[in-house]
């Protein structure tokens, strides 16, 4: 699956959604991650009410699951699920190979069910649920 990371730095989760100067995309499996690609972004990122910003942003997260920021606006949050991506929080600046570590855990562990639903949404769904109604 993939996972999205707003990033002014590359290396932690330290930006608002709309103000991200880089949105650092990588390839996540229950084995690690690779990144995938890093998409950059200029201009007048930190404009308030300025919904054109996010257009390019949207359109660089085609086929994210998950898109991990330090904030997000309802504007954008809303445009970030309608493309059925999971947007989460970090309630602080946070490494973003800490986090993929944790989430390359929950994978090969037993995810939540959010993860699951956003695992089924990709096609990438490995999970029996027939086996948990059981339980």
């Amino acid at each position: 699956m993939k996972v999205a990371f707003a990033t002014q730095d590359l290396e932690r989760i330290d930006a608002h959604f709309g103000w991200a100067r880089n949105i650092a995309i990588y390839d996540l499996t229950p084995e690690g991650w690779a990144l995938d690609r890093v998409e950059e972004f200029s201009g007048e990122l930190n404009e308030d009410g300025n919904e054109d910003k996010l257009e390019p942003k949207l359109k660089a997260l085609q086929g994210v699951s998950i898109l991990v920021v330090a904030a997000i606006g309802g504007s954008g949050a809303a445009r970030v699920v309608a493309q059925n991506i999971h947007p989460m929080k970090v309630a602080e600046p946070e490494p973003i190979e800490g986090m993929l570590e944790k989430l390359r855990g929950v994978l090969a562990g037993t995810p939540p069910p959010w993860l699951r639903k956003v695992l089924a949404k990709s096609g990438e769904g490995k999970v029996d649920f027939e086996e948990e109604e059981d339980a």
